[in-house]
């Protein structure tokens, strides 16, 4: 294929990626009208129609998923040669898009972007935040974190701290309402979880003492899909929640919220492992592999478990 037509491409997968022309031309330091006669000599050179436009936006028509996809993988392809063509060795730079969830991403992984940024400034970060398992070659993705008991096959991975469930509450509510001494005694408050997928209303709890095991329904009195929000409204007195370890630190903190059952473990679903996933290859970009090394870093020195 001429080179005009794997511009083309590379110009086209960007478009899909950006949502719009301009945004895309933006960029790529391109006009809107540049960047639209890429995608028209693309088509042209296919031989069908790979988007429907409207005034404001545009869709993809099938053939123009399956295009999308096969210039996502050519991208993919051309940064890996890159890397093989010297970068391999060099300094962290260029865009590394990462994805995480919304609450990890909020709660833990950006005030920890900072210090990446400012140790390599020729690194650009482009976060999204999504509730979703994205695509890393579809989407152009080069790092996302995932929170899972294991991970599906096919995806290089890397552990970056477990993740702990705790039941919180504000002082307030435990006042009025009364610590709960056991877990039984969670059916006499208003508890506050998050309720899709595999999460729901059957909590299974360890005693970390005697090794004690017990599995119990908790009324659906309020169910989030989001950790951040059921922890303020644990703050605001509306009960006790049920929340990963990173989304509560900063309450605890400032003892807005404190911990119940302390000497409980959470267990599965409500258990897991933060893992950095990206696409396998020989040779890890530089910007991936400082990326992941930061994380990782910054995990084991908040244990205590850095090197010294």
């Amino acid at each position: 294929m001429p080179v005009a037509h794997l511009n083309a491409m590379a110009v086209f997968a960007r478009v899909v990626e950006c949502g719009s022309f301009s945004a895309a031309a933006r960029e790529l330091g391109m006009t809107p009208s540049a960047v639209s006669r890429h995608v028209t000599r693309l088509e042209a050179a296919i031989g069908g129609s790979l988007l429907q436009r409207t005034t404001r936006a545009f869709s993809l028509t099938e053939l123009g998923q399956a295009v999308h996809a096969a210039c996502a993988r050519m991208v993919a392809a051309a940064q890996e040669v890159n890397a093989l063509a010297g970068d391999h060795g060099g300094t962290p730079h260029g865009l590394l898009r990462v994805s995480a969830p919304v609450a990890f991403g909020q709660a833990w992984l950006a005030p920890r972007l900072p210090a990446l940024l400012d140790r390599f400034p020729a690194l650009e970060l482009q976060l999204t935040l999504a509730d979703r398992m994205v695509d890393l070659v579809e989407e152009g993705i080069d790092v996302a974190i995932r929170i899972a008991r294991e991970l599906a096959p096919g995806l290089a991975a890397r552990p970056i701290r477990a993740v702990r469930y705790r039941l919180v509450a504000s002082p307030g509510w435990l006042a009025r309402h009364g610590t709960p001494p056991a877990p039984a005694a969670l059916a006499d408050h208003r508890c506050l979880y998050l309720g899709y997928g595999a999460f729901g209303e059957r909590w299974s709890l360890r005693h970390q003492g005697d090794g004690q095991a017990v599995t119990l329904r908790i009324p659906p009195r309020a169910t989030l899909n989001n950790s951040a929000a059921i922890v303020a409204m644990a703050q605001a007195g509306g009960g006790i929640g049920l929340v990963p370890d990173f989304s509560a630190t900063a309450a605890l903190a400032s003892g807005s919220l404190v911990t119940v059952l302390d000497d409980w473990e959470i267990l599965e679903p409500y258990v897991g492992t933060a893992f950095a996933v990206y696409t396998p290859t020989r040779h890890l970009a530089p910007k991936v592999r400082a990326f992941v090394d930061h994380l990782v870093a910054q995990a084991e020195l908040e244990n205590g478990t850095a090197g010294g």
